[in-house]
């Protein structure tokens, strides 16, 4: 056990708040100012992106496994419910949901989905609105479909559904 608390291994998927679900593709010891240092290999394949976390620093980090299934179940739900959108100005607005977006909590993040949804029959959005909710759709996509076990798109649709059910 790492002193982390966290312990991961080859092949698991972890979650990393800036940049959703990745794939530990191993542990190596690295040399960094003449100190030996343990890390992660993570790599994000819908970025091309490998990072490299101190097993350390993992917890820290924000570096965490997939949501449990009573923390999806909570996600969907909070999808059903009704947008909570204040009233401050978009730019405070954009800046906590992009807080959210990068907390890496899978409710968190299912609030913005929530807020930013739009139904068939409401106003268009702005192009910052649908930037960030494309980004919060697409993060909780990812890791519902790792949790699952199917695609993004899949995915997607089992999102798009509870949303749909919200707006009927």
């Amino acid at each position: 056990m790492s002193k982390s608390g966290l312990e991961f291994s080859v092949g698991d998927h972890v979650v990393y708040p800036a940049h959703g679900v990745g794939n530990i593709q191993g542990v190596e010891t690295q040399e960094v100012a003449g100190m030996s240092l343990e890390v992660y290999i993570i790599t994000f394949d819908h970025e091309k992106m490998t990072l490299r976390v101190p097993t350390k620093k993992a917890k820290t980090a924000g570096l965490r496994p997939l949501a449990e299934g009573n923390v999806v179940n909570q996600a969907l739900t909070t999808l059903k419910g009704r947008a909570r959108v204040k009233r401050t100005m978009w730019s405070r607005r954009a800046q906590e949901y992009e807080a959210k977006i990068n907390s890496g909590d899978l409710i968190s993040i299912a609030e913005v989905v929530r807020d930013l949804h739009r139904a068939e029959n409401q106003p268009e959005q702005s192009y910052s609105e649908r930037q960030l909710y494309e980004s919060a759709l697409d993060r909780m996509a990812r890791e519902v479909a790792a949790i699952e076990r199917i695609d993004r798109e899949a995915a997607i649709g089992i999102l798009t559904k509870s949303l749909v059910k919200n707006a009927a």
